[in-house]
C-alpha cells in the first residue's frame, strides 16, 4: 500500500522560511518523479515545483523561482520543498505526490499516481 505524508507547514511571517518534507512508502522511490502543489481556498490545485527521479531535472511556477528549492534524498525516500522569502500569496495547502511516469514538467496534477494528505502554511503580513 503506497502512503505519502507531508510535514512542515505551519504560519510564519511575510519574509520567513518553512522546509516541507515527504515521505513515500510502499512503492520504489527512486523510481518516481515527485512534485509540489498547492491549493489555497477557491483556487485550482497548481504546480509549485518538480524533480526528476534522478534529481538532474527540476521545473518551478514562476511566481517561486529564486525562492523554493526542490530536492530529494532517495535513500531516505524523502522530498524537500526549501521555501524562503515567503509571501502572503504563498498561503495554501501543499502536497507532494508521485508519478511512475515522466512527461515533460510534471506541472499537471494528471501526471501523478499517488498523492498525500497535504500541509498547511500560512504566511501572515
Amino acid at each position: 500500500q503506497v502512503q505519502v505524508v507531508e510535514s512542515g507547514g505551519g504560519l510564519v511571517q511575510a519574509g520567513g522560511s518553512l522546509r516541507l518534507s515527504c515521505t513515500a512508502s510502499g512503492l520504489t522511490f527512486r523510481h518516481y518523479a515527485m512534485g509540489w502543489f498547492r491549493q489555497a481556498p477557491g483556487k485550482e490545485r497548481e504546480g509549485v515545483a518538480s524533480i526528476s527521479w534522478s534529481t538532474s531535472i527540476t521545473y518551478y511556477t514562476d511566481s517561486v523561482k529564486g525562492r523554493f528549492t526542490i530536492s530529494r534524498d532517495n535513500a531516505k525516500n524523502t522530498l524537500y520543498l526549501q521555501m524562503n522569502s515567503l509571501k502572503s500569496e504563498d498561503t495554501a495547502m501543499y502536497y507532494c505526490a508521485a508519478a511512475s511516469s515522466y512527461r515533460t514538467t510534471m506541472m499537471v496534477p494528471d501526471d501523478y499516481n499517488y498523492w498525500g494528505q497535504g500541509t498547511q502554511v500560512t504566511v501572515s503580513s
